[in-house]
């Protein structure tokens, strides 16, 4: 990419983020949950997807700053469970929507640089703002899947622990985030973007 990478990677992202809760929502919407639709968090405007901290100030520092670890997250759509008739195996498949919808994105976007460049050869511009997509939506996945909570993973696993430990999980919330960033600071999540992360963003590239 060009000089103007970084800026490009934070607007891409923040876009990919907000992308990311709608379909929560939506998913959440299909499952008998209307709480995000009455909220006005089913929209593509980014105002009210927006964490400050999350979306803004964090991910431009590290994206700027080339830190070396990758945190982002957006302002999670309101969910309430006790709309579902499964409240656990519903809140996976919401879960799931939001990191599913990132790699079809990464995927698409993919399928339609390679296409592009099969017919003729794709504008600078637009390999660059692919190459951003897909990055931006591979890290985006495949940190939202990691099990730990609040991260979409961790709903995912809780429908397949014993009641015991979902509720541990549950517990776990007040601090994930700040169990996430100490993770991440030391190293200890950079094997997962290594092996999973890396190769798939070399592969749709």
């Amino acid at each position: 990419m060009q000089d103007y990478s970084q800026l490009l990677l934070l607007v891409v992202l923040i876009l990919s983020a907000v992308i990311h809760e709608i379909a929560h929502g939506y998913t959440a919407l299909r499952f008998g949950d209307p709480t995000a639709k009455y909220a006005g968090r089913l929209t593509l405007n980014p105002i009210p997807h927006l964490d400050p901290v999350g979306s803004l100030l964090i991910p431009a520092y590290l994206i700027f700053f080339n830190v070396g670890f990758f945190i982002a997250w957006a302002k999670p759509v309101p969910i309430q469970p006790q709309y579902f008739k499964n409240p656990v195996r519903d809140m996976m498949w919401v879960a799931l929507a939001g990191p599913m919808t990132n790699l079809t994105l990464a995927v698409s976007v993919s399928a339609l640089l390679h296409l592009l460049a099969f017919i003729h050869t794709p504008p600078l511009w637009f390999v660059d703002l692919s190459a951003a997509v897909i990055e931006v939506n591979v890290l985006l996945a495949v940190f939202n899947l990691i099990p730990i909570p609040p991260l979409d993973g961790s709903r995912v696993l809780a429908y397949f622990l014993p009641d015991s430990l979902q509720g541990f999980m549950a517990k776990m919330e007040t601090y994930g985030l700040l169990v996430i960033f100490v993770l991440a600071y030391f190293g200890a999540l950079t094997p997962i973007f290594s092996y999973f992360a890396k190769p798939l963003v070399y592969w749709l590239s």
